[in-house]
């Protein structure tokens, strides 16, 4: 007797076992493979990436796309560059830090809540320099970063010219602030393009970093945060130097448009550009 029932225990302990087996097996997917897949989905999506020229880009989404960035790039230019007016700074010291500090905070907020508007719709670029940063890395064709380019600076002249008449910075006897130049005396050309190329590389590693699939945090605010965050960093940095480009539509349009030291467009223009390029390989060689 003590037999049978010894023997009916061990069998309903491996039928429990079984049991309980069969519903770990169950819940095991729900619990690991779903993020073994997105893991994988992830990657798969980030090899699928190529190169491409990108004609099947022209369509009516391209137009858009190239709309959000002209209009992201003319606020960039009408709100951020307008925060640096030439009646603050005739009140305060080209010097004093809560000028740096205001200027550095629209700047930051400002460009991280565009990139928040228009980001689903053209990917919230607002800068030549991150549109030829997501070319190298095969984010985006050819054809649409070319329009992407062209778009922003059709906004950035458009903003310039809005702030320009809107602002009666003709009537004002004050130098007129918010150009981007560098004090000769203070830096050298090289000086200054390298400080714009180093500042626009770590914007760049920044938004790749937003970006990369592995991080699986690109469908968050983190991104735009982000990137916000890392434009006020580098204005407060680089605006005592050379007033803070890190765009070529930026460090040009207001310039032209104002008429101020446009000999030393070459520094903002080309400047971003090179830390752009830098910065691709850098982060998929170290950081990816």
């Amino acid at each position: 007797r003590e037999a049978v029932v010894s023997t009916q225990s061990t069998g309903a302990l491996r039928s429990n076992i079984s049991q309980y087996s069969l519903c770990f097996r169950l819940i095991r997917p729900r619990l690991f493979t779903n993020s073994i897949a997105m893991g994988k989905e992830e990657a798969q999506e980030a090899n699928k990436r190529r190169w491409s020229i990108g004609m099947e880009d022209l369509n009516l989404n391209l137009v858009k796309a190239g709309a959000a960035e002209l209009l992201g790039t003319f606020m960039l230019i009408l709100f951020c560059v307008g925060s640096a007016n030439s009646r603050t700074l005739n009140s305060l010291s080209d010097d004093a830090p809560n000028y740096f500090i205001s200027i550095s905070l629209a700047f930051g907020l400002g460009i991280g809540t565009i990139v928040h508007i228009i980001g689903p719709v053209s990917g919230g670029n607002v800068n030549p320099a991150v549109s030829v940063a997501l070319l190298l890395d095969a984010r985006i064709s050819l054809v649409r970063a070319i329009f992407y380019i062209a778009c922003q600076f059709i906004g950035g002249f458009a903003g310039a010219g809005a702030l320009y008449g809107l602002g009666n910075h003709q009537n004002i006897s004050v130098d007129i602030s918010g150009a981007n130049a560098y004090d000769p005396d203070s830096i050298n050309g090289a000086q200054a393009f390298f400080l714009e190329a180093f500042g626009t590389m770590f914007l760049i590693l920044t938004i790749l970093a937003s970006i990369n699939e592995r991080r699986e945090q690109t469908k968050t605010y983190l991104t735009p945060l982000a990137i916000g965050v890392s434009i006020l960093i580098m204005h407060i940095f680089l605006i005592p130097y050379t007033n803070c480009g890190i765009n070529p539509v930026r460090g040009t349009v207001w310039n032209v448009v104002t008429g101020i030291k446009t000999d030393q467009f070459w520094v903002y223009l080309f400047g971003p550009i090179v830390g752009a390029i830098t910065a691709v390989p850098m982060f998929n060689f170290v950081f990816s």
